[in-house]
Parts: structure tokens; C-alpha cells; sequence
């Protein structure tokens, strides 16, 4: 008798439900960012050989000295930056090869990503083409530098760690906008900024280990 083959449709559907509903047990409780995390199919941003741990809460390398963040890293500061309002018009800097501007294409009426490496650029173009969604557009940039052709943005998220909020983020910040962005060298933390006026208003969150947010583009 020959032994039925899994389905491996089925099987990535089931470890991204087990994915979310470890999320939620670890505190993420925004019933939209849980299910935007659902739509997403993570193992399809991961090269083939690392697909089995996909849905495990790590961080995986995706090429170029760079990294895919942990899923519990990317809901956390999602959920932070839509309590209480609406993502809007939402900046990516360091889109990397895709992932969480998908996953924002579910929760922001705009995402515009960008990202200083081409390959990678060129890679994240690949990965989200056969979601087909059309409120994601993408860019060979400097983040440093932000997207100032689109500014304002209410909503501005960096996957990347800075020794300091680069100025020209914070200018792109519409008011009432809400910025994340790890902060610090060896040791780092997440930061969100909130834009009252002309006043930044700081709030540190829990450590992270991002790479770091270089000038220049490759």
C-alpha cells in the first residue's frame, strides 16, 4: 500500500495557524494584525531549504548579510503602531525580501518599501508578484533618506536599527504619524515616535536585534 503524501499546501497552512496562535500566547492581541500574519505565506520569503522552519519564532537569513524578522517581532511592532488608529499611509524602510510589506499590504491603505540593496529589491519584487497586491509599491532607495516623493506618511516602519532617528524620517512623519524604529549598537531597543505638531514624543519598548540601517545604495 502506497503511503499518501502530505499535502504541502495544507501542512503550511497548518504551521501558519500554529504560528498565530502562538502569537496570540505570547501577548499580540490585535484580532487584524493576527489575521493579516494569516494571509501571508511566510515560507514562500524564505529560500526553499530553510521553508521547514519558516513559522518558527526566529529571524532567518535571506541573503546579503540580511535577515527575515521573527514573526513575533513584526506583529509586535504593528500592533503597536495601529493601537488606537489606522496604519494609513505607511513607509517601509528596509523591505528585505518582502514579508512584512505584505503583511502590511493588509493593514495600511499604502505601503511604500524600500530598500538600499537591488538584488534584494529584486528579490522582494519576486516574492510578493504572485500575491498580486496592488496597494504595495517598492523601491531602490536609501532609507536613510525615506521616500520624500510620497510624504507625508502616517506611518512610518524601519527594520533596521540607527544609532539615532534619522531627520529626514521624522520630517516625512505626517502629524499624528507614528514611527518605529530599533534604536542602538550592540545593545538595542525599539522606539516609537509620535508626531504632535512640531513635537516628537518618544516611547521606548522591549530589546530587539536588528542589523544595521546603512547609507547608500548597492
Amino acid at each position: 500500500m502506497m503511503l499518501r503524501q502530505p499535502d504541502p499546501a495544507q501542512a503550511a497552512s497548518r504551521a501558519r495557524a500554529r504560528m498565530v496562535e502562538r502569537l496570540r500566547a505570547q501577548g499580540i492581541s490585535d484580532e487584524r494584525v493576527l489575521a493579516a500574519m494569516t494571509q501571508v505565506p511566510r515560507h514562500a520569503f524564505v529560500e526553499k531549504g530553510l521553508a521547514y522552519s519558516a513559522y518558527d519564532d526566529t529571524a532567518l537569513p535571506i541573503g546579503y548579510q540580511q535577515t527575515i524578522s521573527q514573526p513575533l517581532v513584526v506583529a509586535r511592532m504593528i500592533e503597536v503602531l495601529r493601537a488606537g488608529r489606522e496604519l494609513g499611509r505607511t513607509l517601509e524602510v528596509g523591505a528585505g525580501c518582502g514579508y512584512q510589506a505584505a503583511v502590511l499590504s493588509f493593514l495600511a491603505t499604502e505601503v511604500y518599501a524600500v530598500e538600499r540593496i537591488r538584488p534584494l529589491l529584486d528579490l522582494a519584487r519576486e516574492n510578493l508578484r504572485p500575491l498580486r497586491l496592488p496597494n504595495v509599491r517598492l523601491k531602490c532607495a536609501d532609507g536613510n533618506l525615506g521616500l520624500p516623493e510620497a510624504a507625508p506618511y502616517d506611518t512610518i516602519i524601519v527594520a533596521a536599527a540607527a544609532p539615532s532617528v534619522p531627520d529626514s524620517l521624522k520630517k516625512q512623519l505626517a502629524p499624528g504619524g507614528r514611527l518605529m524604529i530599533p534604536l542602538g549598537g550592540t545593545d538595542q531597543r525599539l522606539v516609537m515616535i509620535e508626531r504632535q505638531g512640531n513635537v516628537f514624543r518618544e516611547s521606548r519598548l522591549e530589546a530587539v536585534r536588528f542589523v544595521p540601517l546603512l547609507t547608500g545604495t548597492e
